[in-house]
């Protein structure tokens, strides 16, 4: 889920060397010095935080019980039945995370402290970005993992100011041709957050309050990233055999629509990329209270509607009643998109939405979503529809004057909504000008979930929670997904491990420990399943 990015100019990626464990794999353009403010952040963060095997420090302390009214409760952290004890390797590995839970949390706290906003473009929250990287990069090399920091070029702004984009984390654990190879895409930016916005805790500090853990990034993306290298470092702390070849893709642009990592990735397919057999995410939730796979997104197209008079204010007194307001024809025109079922106006858009196959509607007709705990979760009173599936297109969402059109269509729209619109403004009469444009296009995407790869995931949650997960689309949406697949060829799989209500991008977002720590143990289990799995 993100946000349209700002006018940007990317000047080439380039390489990076992160320290002597660095290489450079692939033919790119020439390699350049890592930026002082960076190569600074990586040696404090090699020098300062806990290793992941130090003693686990005390317990976080709660906040009153009354922010426990932060929103009606979805989840209690808890499946119904207790899933099988595992066997073995997995039953060690459960332990080991179990017994090191409180340090985990730990290290989220001093990974959610780090204001590491990619939306707001402004100095100060890129250098923050740039010492989030170097604190995971840090991390990485503790595992022994190989790790290259990737600059993916600087961001010109509308103002002419220039802004260094953080480099994109690739880290490699492992490279044995007899196992397979497991990429692992996650990132470590957040969207802005301030506790004057309705904030009951601190938003970049990490605080439990009956087993949730409320901070900015708690459960998009930094404690699944978290997660993933802490299932990593139990193999490593238990001196056992890494099951898979592990590779890490870590941005810190995600939430400000990725920028320069499509391109980085279709340049590393024949580099970085080989020999993944496998791509696994865990940058979404679950739908209800039961564990999901997730093997589609819809995809979206931020469109901006612009209404101006003149280039300032008028006095409301002296020119009001006598004007066409601009924002009288903006409301008019956001009004034209959609009827009152929320179904889109513009001709011929659903032309180019996909329809739900049969075997996805008996899936999702299994999914264990209650859609009146659905509704009082969401804090309404009834929903535009009553059924668990719907055309995968919806209509305006304004904030202000931006108008997001989000609809499961490749490509984007623009034509269709550019010529509905315009067409619109016309029949208003009015002396206003108008302008409509693309600022951003996410691509649907949709994954093969009668794959291998899901088989292991399935068996991974299965192991931890003891059910079967649901297999579910994604109403938000990731690009990258699709941009991996297409350049690797390779399956993808959304492997979420918070919960429905854990509020990513909005205030009081939390991830419950019951999640972060089985969640930890469930993608430990899914390594060795994938390692289980036949040719």
């Amino acid at each position: 889920m993100t946000r349209p990015a700002p006018a940007v100019a990317a000047r080439g990626p380039r390489v990076l060397r992160g320290g002597v464990l660095s290489v450079t794999r692939s033919p790119a353009p020439a390699a350049r010095v890592l930026p002082q403010t960076l190569l600074a952040g990586v040696q404090a963060a090699e020098q300062g935080p806990r290793g992941f095997l130090a003693p686990p420090p005390p317990p976080l302390q709660g906040r009153p019980l009354s922010l426990l009214a932060l929103r009606p409760p979805l989840l209690q952290g808890a499946m119904s039945s207790p899933p099988p004890p595992p066997a073995g390797l997995v039953q060690k590995l459960f332990g080991y995370i179990d017994h090191h839970q409180d340090e985990f949390v730990q290290t989220l706290k001093e990974w959610v402290a780090i204001e590491s906003d990619s939306v707001r473009p402004v100095p100060r929250l890129r250098r923050e970005l740039l010492r989030m990287t170097a604190l995971a990069a840090a991390a990485l090399r503790r595992l022994g993992a190989r790790v290259d920091l990737v600059d993916v070029g600087s961001q010109q702004l509308p103002d002419g100011q220039t802004l260094p984009m953080p480099p994109v984390i690739l880290a490699e654990l492992g490279d044995e041709p007899r196992k397979p190879t497991v990429c692992f895409y996650g990132h470590l930016d957040v969207q802005p957050a301030a506790q004057a916005d309705g904030w009951l805790t601190a938003p970049f500090q990490l605080t439990e309050v009956d087993g949730k853990l409320y901070g900015r990034g708690a459960t998009d993306n930094k404690g699944p990233v978290l997660a993933w290298i802490h299932a990593v470092s139990a193999f490593r702390a238990l001196e056992e055999d890494l099951p898979v070849n592990v590779k890490f893709v870590l941005e810190g642009m995600e939430e400000a629509g990725s920028v320069g990592l499509e391109d980085l990735v279709r340049r590393e397919k024949d580099g970085f990329f080989a020999r993944v057999d496998c791509i696994v995410i865990s940058d979404n939730l679950w739908l209800s209270q039961r564990p999901a796979l997730v093997y589609g997104t819809r995809g979206n197209s931020y469109f901006t509607v612009e209404v101006r008079c003149r280039d300032q204010d008028f006095h409301s007194g002296t020119f009001g009643g006598i004007l066409h307001e601009p924002m009288a024809d903006l409301v008019a025109l956001l009004g034209s998109l959609t009827d009152a079922s929320g179904r889109i106006l513009v001709p011929g858009i659903y032309d180019h939405v996909a329809p739900v196959t049969e075997e996805e509607r008996e899936l999702h007709a299994a999914a264990d979503l209650d859609l009146a705990e659905f509704r009082r979760s969401a804090q309404v009173e009834r929903f535009l529809f009553d059924t668990k599936t719907k055309p995968p297109a919806s209509g305006p969402l304004c904030e202000r004057q931006h108008c997001r059109l989000s609809a499961a269509v490749s490509p984007p729209p623009v034509a269709q909504v550019t010529k509905y619109l315009t067409e619109k403004f016309a029949e208003l009469h009015s002396p206003n000008k108008c302008k409509v444009y693309l600022n951003h296009g996410g691509k649907p995407w949709v994954s093969d979930f009668n794959h291998p790869h899901y088989l292991a995931g399935r068996r991974a949650l299965k192991t931890v929670f003891g059910v079967e997960p649901d297999l579910t689309r994604e109403g938000g949406s990731i690009p990258v997904t699709l941009t991996f697949q297409e350049a690797t060829g390779k399956n993808v799989m959304l492997l979420p491990m918070g919960s429905a209500d854990d509020g990513a991008h909005s205030q009081n977002e939390k991830l419950n420990r019951y999640n972060y720590i089985e969640g930890t143990k469930m993608m430990a289990a899914y390594l060795h399943e994938v390692s289980q799995l036949k040719d």
